[in-house]
């Protein structure tokens, strides 16, 4: 039986985040996982940049009002996913204890798929990888056969950046995908374009969860060095990120960040019982 997680729920630069702690996070995803609800869930972690894309003034909507609220890029007659959307960044987390008086940990995609893998490994739950590179791929493959080979992984899937903006091949992946039985597909395409796929294609993969986890594949294949513990415990893992890999992300923290940092202290607010 599912439990029941109460969560509070705050509106953040005009994105909506439920607001919960790590573990109830990971029960929640790990037992819709287990028994599916009516909609497929998609778990995606709202940052700055989740803001700059989907908040106030952004040029994408994944729905507002209840989480099954379909996504405004979904035709009407295709099946809706119903969004957890989980606070990650420190800006974020600190908007949120000014709002609600309480402390909120950050919830990255990075650091919940882990235990969530544990979990799937454990009630034997049917997992699939969507993006990335082939590459990236066999170095996963050998990391998982070593730390997890209990793991069930029912497929990898690599399309080209054509191919995503392609509706055909989209539907067929998502085929591809229902036909190999996926309980949970981790899907690794970058924002904005990992969550506009699931909302357009993820109901007819037929995941129970979909995760729009980003680079949580290249952390988890060690193609990716993540930030020690004392440098994102100070809120300072974007610049760890960044002296990294400044070609990818320097537009991204120094262009991007400020003005949605600006929408978050200007749209913020908690929603109405």
């Amino acid at each position: 039986m599912v439990k029941a997680i109460s969560t509070s729920r705050v509106i953040l630069g005009g994105a909506e985040v439920d607001l919960m702690s790590f573990d109830a996070a990971v029960d929640m995803v790990s037992d819709r996982a287990a028994v599916p609800g009516p909609l497929p869930m998609a778990v995606v972690s709202v940052n700055l940049d989740h803001i700059k894309h989907f908040g106030a003034g952004g040029t994408l909507n994944l729905g507002t009002g209840d989480r099954g609220t379909r996504a405004s890029a979904v035709p009407a007659d295709q099946p809706a996913v119903q969004w957890l959307s989980l606070l990650d960044g420190a800006p974020l987390v600190a908007q949120a204890k000014r709002m609600t008086g309480q402390n909120w940990p950050r919830l990255a995609g990075s650091d919940l798929i882990e235990p969530l893998l544990d979990r799937a490994a454990t009630r034997g739950l049917r997992v699939g990888f969507l993006g990335g590179t082939e590459e990236t791929h066999e170095l996963l493959k050998g990391k998982l056969a070593a730390i997890r080979p209990d793991l069930v992984v029912a497929g990898w899937w690599a399309p080209a950046r054509s191919e995503l903006s392609d509706p055909q091949a989209c539907r067929r992946f998502a085929e591809e995908i229902s036909h190999a039985g996926v309980d949970i597909l981790v899907v690794g395409l970058g924002k904005p374009r990992q969550e506009v796929w699931i909302s357009q294609y993820g109901a007819l993969t037929g995941a129970r969860v979909l995760l729009a986890f980003g680079a949580a594949v290249d952390f988890l294949a060690g193609r990716v060095a993540r930030a020690p513990q004392w440098v994102s415990g100070h809120g300072l893992e974007w610049v760890w990120r960044l002296v990294h890999e400044p070609r990818r992300l320097a537009r991204r923290y120094l262009a991007d960040g400020p003005p949605a940092y600006g929408r978050l202290r200007l749209n913020s607010s908690i929603p109405a019982p």
